[in-house]
């Protein structure tokens, strides 16, 4: 990775625009985990979720020639968001190519950003979204497998670490791996020993099995999960690189144990959160894992943009 694309010329170019989010402390959640539990509240970043911060970076590194041409990236809707409202502040025009099944809360705010949406079926989104570059001419920011957009994801984790000093874990959520390879880099540039757990879900634990394996594992199919966030195939080839030097381990959670995590971050931290933010939650509350008792863990909060009759619906 060209040194244009660290995590700390990332912090310096999207400083000021990207929100530095607070880091939350719940008795409750550390009893549930027998840990001293730092939450990291990415659910309140810009758009409701850490992804501004990789778009936000990656406009910023567009050439002047680049932003004329315009942005194109597939999402079910939190990087949708976070492009389109990068492109709106840059003024860079933006098409998202985005499946039928988003959630509409997504759908509708990427259109509030001033976005234009090409609707798709979900796993037809990366040969749409070929297309539509192919006729627009537009410049292709990858949800996930993007220098750019994996050292603007690994900010959240350097301010964790400036904020609340070393960690024994620090658990994130892994659908393509944007996030997860970000927390990686992000440790192996502090130095930091931190041990970064990766979490998904059960039914699309492609990440594990790629790791494995050392090569790409796409899933047959979408995961059917309530974590609408985590629904990738398969990770990209550059995270799995990162992934592949820096990740512990990753722990595959069940929609229930998402659930419970999501209703003890409402119900106890107060916090809005989607179902994949609260999934980080549920694998240090799985017990899945070689913590010691006491154990100073980070989590990601990674996103809460959720339709509060569906967040009615999850509790129950």
């Amino acid at each position: 990775m060209s040194g244009a694309q660290t995590v700390g010329a990332a912090r310096q170019r999207i400083h000021g625009i990207a929100h530095r989010t607070p880091v939350h402390t719940c008795a409750a959640i550390d009893r549930e985990a027998g840990a001293r539990v730092f939450l990291k509240c990415e659910s309140l970043q810009r758009v409701g979720a850490f992804k501004f911060r990789g778009a936000c970076n990656a406009v910023l590194s567009l050439s002047q020639e680049e932003r004329a041409r315009g942005v194109i990236t597939h999402s079910s809707g939190n990087h949708a968001q976070g492009l389109a409202l990068a492109a709106r502040l840059a003024g860079v025009a933006a098409t998202i190519v985005m499946p039928h099944d988003a959630p509409e809360v997504k759908r509708a705010a990427t259109l509030g950003y001033g976005a234009r949406i090409v609707p798709c079926d979900a796993r037809d989104r990366e040969a749409v979204c070929a297309a539509e570059m192919e006729r627009t001419g537009a410049v292709l920011i990858h949800p996930y497998d993007d220098d750019r957009i994996i050292a603007g994801a690994g900010t959240a984790t350097a301010e964790l670490l400036d904020e609340v000093g070393d960690l024994d874990a620090l658990f994130v959520p892994v659908g393509g791996g944007g996030l997860s390879s970000g927390a990686c880099l992000a440790a192996e540039e502090r130095g930091a020993p931190v041990a970064i757990v990766g979490v998904e879900p059960e039914g699309g634990d492609d990440a594990r099995r790629s790791l494995e394996t050392g090569r790409i594992v796409t899933l047959d199919t979408v995961p059917a999960t309530i974590a609408d966030g985590l629904r990738t195939r398969s990770i990209g080839e550059r995270n799995l690189v990162i992934l592949g030097r820096r990740m512990a381990a990753v722990l595959a959670v069940s929609d229930d144990e998402i659930r419970a995590a999501l209703r003890l971050l409402v119900e106890r931290a107060k916090l809005v959160v989607e179902p994949s933010g609260a999934a980080a939650l549920a694998g240090l509350l799985s017990g899945r894992h070689a913590l010691p008792a006491g154990a100073r863990v980070g989590v990601v909060v990674s996103g809460g943009n959720v339709d509060p009759a569906a967040m009615s619906r999850l509790l129950g």
